[in-house]
This record gives structure tokens, C-alpha cells and sequence, in this order.
């Protein structure tokens, strides 16, 4: 009776800094075949143990320039120390086609993009239990100065300030239980009326007649209410 819509839906989870948005998408993805993630293209260099294509598509400045005036990006920015990141268009579009659930990890500013261009696109927050644990996990890093730090938290608080504008916050206390969270906003979203194609609902009528053809119910006394 009821037809769902065979493109999937666009997925966006934001995050603080060392909020664990990266090892969610991860474990939803290791856990639903029907998810897939968005790889975003960049300008920065590679890293240790980064592989091309997989962790990220990896550009030179003047390659991801051409692809701005070309049109590939879905949203784009330039960040610190003017390093470039961008969601590709095709690779996205083509993975909704095909009837997959995307998820794009991107910051407030990209997922305020695409939701101008997409609005039924889903935004998850995805927060840590405080900000005294984000300096803890930051730490424990041990890779960052005083003033990387200091500049992580101001964007942090910032950040905090654009949850009104999404449709869901996840705190990840626990990891298991904010992915088994975030899996359950996704199969809510997929009951909802307005994401529904087409709903086919016989009247009463042919309901009645179907019911007394039917030979399974020979036997039955025919019961309608009024």
C-alpha cells in the first residue's frame, strides 16, 4: 500500500572538535550497507596512513580552483592556513540515485549550504559530554600547542551556538549507545508521511468485494462495522 521514494536521503553530521563525529560515521557505516560517505576533496597534503580516494580525494589548490568555476562542489570552504575542502556534486548525486542513504561529515557551514539546497536533508549534531572532556580527549592527543588548543575551543563555542539550526543533537558519552542513537533519528526519518512516494488505499467497496471473493474466508462469518 504504501510506495517509498527510491532515491536515498541526504545525510549531514556536524560535530566539535573531538566529539568523536569521525568514529560514529564510521560504526554506522561498518553497520548499515545501505549508508555510505560522502569523500570530500581537499588541498592539504596528505597524511601518515591517509590513502587517496578513501580517506579523502587529494587535489592541488589550482585543481580544486578549477573545480569551483567548473561547478563540482555542492558546498565548499577554505579554511586555515588556506587549505581547500569541498563536497563533490556527481559523486554524491549518483550515490542517491542509486537509492543509498549519504552521509556528508562536514562543519556548520557546509551543512548550512546544502540545507539551502536540499531542505529535507537530516542534520545531526554530534557533541561531546562537556567541554572539560573535549580538553581531555584534546590532550591525550598530545600533538597540539597552547594556541591550537585555545583556537579549537573558540571554534568550538561557536559551533555550539548553530545547533538550533539542525534537527538533532547527539551527545557521544557513549559510543555505542550515540551511534545506536543517530540509527534510530535514520529509521524514524524514514517513517515520516512527507518522505513518503505514494500511498495506495482501496475504498470501501472494493475492500468488501475482494473480502467475499476471497474462498479463505468461506467458512468465516462476514463481520463489517458500521
Amino acid at each position: 500500500m504504501i510506495k517509498q521514494k527510491k532515491n536515498g536521503e541526504l545525510i549531514i553530521i556536524s560535530g566539535t572538535t573531538c566529539a568523536g563525529k569521525g568514529t560514529v560515521v564510521k560504526k554506522l557505516i561498518e553497520r548499515n550497507e545501505n549508508l555510505k560517505v560522502s569523500i570530500s576533496y581537499t588541498s592539504r597534503e596528505k597524511r601518515d596512513g591517509e590513502i587517496d580516494g578513501k580517506d579523502y580525494y587529494f587535489v592541488t589548490s589550482e585543481e580544486f580552483e578549477k573545480k569551483i568555476q567548473e561547478g563540482a562542489f555542492l558546498e565548499y570552504a577554505k579554511v586555515q592556513y588556506g587549505k581547500y575542502y569541498g563536497t563533490p556534486k556527481k559523486e554524491v548525486q549518483e550515490l542517491l540515485d542509486h537509492g543509498y542513504d549519504v552521509i556528508l561529515e562536514i562543519d556548520v557551514q557546509g551543512a548550512q549550504q546544502i540545507k539551502e539546497m536540499f531542505p529535507q536533508t537530516i542534520l545531526i549534531f554530534i557533541m561531546a559530554p562537556s567541554m572539560n572532556e573535549v580538553k581531555k580527549r584534546i590532550k591525550a592527543r598530545g600533538k597540539e600547542t597552547k594556541e591550537q588548543i585555545l583556537e579549537r575551543f573558540k571554534v568550538a563555542y561557536n559551533e555550539l551556538n548553530e545547533i538550533p539550526k539542525y534537527n538533532y543533537v547527539v551527545v557521544n558519552d557513549n559510543l555505542d549507545e550515540a551511534v545506536s542513537k543517530v540509527e534510530a533519528i535514520l529509521i524514524s526519518e524514514k517513517c515520516r508521511v512527507d518522505r513518503i512516494e505514494e500511498i495506495a488505499v482501496e475504498n470501501q467497496e472494493e475492500f468488501i468485494h475482494e473480502f467475499l471473493m476471497d474462498k479463505d474466508f468461506d467458512n468465516e462469518p462476514l463481520k463489517i462495522e458500521e
